[in-house]
């Protein structure tokens, strides 16, 4: 387990958090000591805990918002794979059936050269 120091509103908290994580750590108190810097230029000196709790609220209702937009994001997802196997199941049947008609055109091909050969005789060949 690794500790950190960390400055948030002028005061220093040794913070204790998992090996690696440190950076990670100084970056967010980093993160919400500038938010509530930037609560105090806003707000003016309305008391520590305020300025606190305004930027934690601040922090909670971004975190709110982008669970709503992950979650529009999945569904959003989820329809874009559902229309693509949709659209490879067309895909494939379209496949089989321009597969199934030049066969059939082909075979028809076939008949219709065997039934001129046969009309014009054995020494003609068409095809």
């Amino acid at each position: 387990m690794a500790h950190v120091s960390v400055t948030i509103n002028g005061r220093q908290y040794r913070m204790a958090c998992e090996d690696g994580q440190e950076n990670h750590l100084i970056w967010l108190s980093g993160d919400l000591d500038r938010r509530i810097g930037q609560l105090r230029t806003q707000f003016g000196e309305i008391g520590d805990m305020r300025l606190t709790m305004m930027a934690a609220l601040t922090v909670a209702d971004e975190l709110v918002e982008a669970g709503k937009r992950l979650r529009r994001l999945e569904e959003e997802l989820a329809g874009l794979q559902d229309a693509r196997v949709v659209t490879t199941e067309r895909a494939q049947a379209t496949q089989a059936a321009i597969a199934a008609a030049l066969n059939s055109a082909a075979e028809r091909i076939e008949r219709v050269v065997k039934g001129l050969n046969r009309g014009l005789g054995e020494n003609v060949a068409i095809g």
